[in-house]
């Protein structure tokens, strides 16, 4: 019996190997979304789901707004491009799909209207591995 239990801990291992970037990134953002999504990320913003774009090798993340956030211009207000560049430039946990230069998108969405998009952005490998700009003293 304990020879099984390690045979197939062992195929298990080597199939777990054998999985492509693509592959990875479709299952974990299929994983995540079933279990994190819907959740709320801050007051008046609710993570929706991420999807993994093969054709695009593109991560989706897709939030809804709403209340006081739940306005058309409001995230260029807060100059939400900038602020999600920052945060992908400075998280680990996508170091992988960032070296292999996967895109980024993010949508949010109105609750009030669910097919109106508030905000929307793409960001490729030239946005998040740009050096950035020299300070003036």
């Amino acid at each position: 019996m304990k020879k099984v239990i390690v045979f197939a801990l062992a195929a298990l291992t080597f199939a777990a190997c054998q999985e492509s970037l693509e592959e990875k990134a479709a299952r974990e953002a299929e994983l995540y979304t079933k279990k994190n999504c819907p959740s709320l990320i801050a007051k008046n913003m609710t993570m929706d789901s991420l999807t993994f774009e093969a054709n695009t090798h593109t991560l989706h993340f897709y939030y809804t707004l709403s209340g006081e956030a739940d306005t058309v211009g409001v995230m260029n207000q807060i100059d939400a491009k900038t602020l999600l560049l920052s945060e992908l430039k400075n998280t680990t946990a996508m170091l992988a799909y960032k070296d292999a230069g996967y895109n980024f998108a993010y949508t949010y969405h109105s609750q009030k209207n669910p097919q109106v998009v508030i905000f929307q952005t793409v960001f490729s490998e030239k946005d998040y591995k740009a050096e950035a700009p020299a300070q003036k003293d």
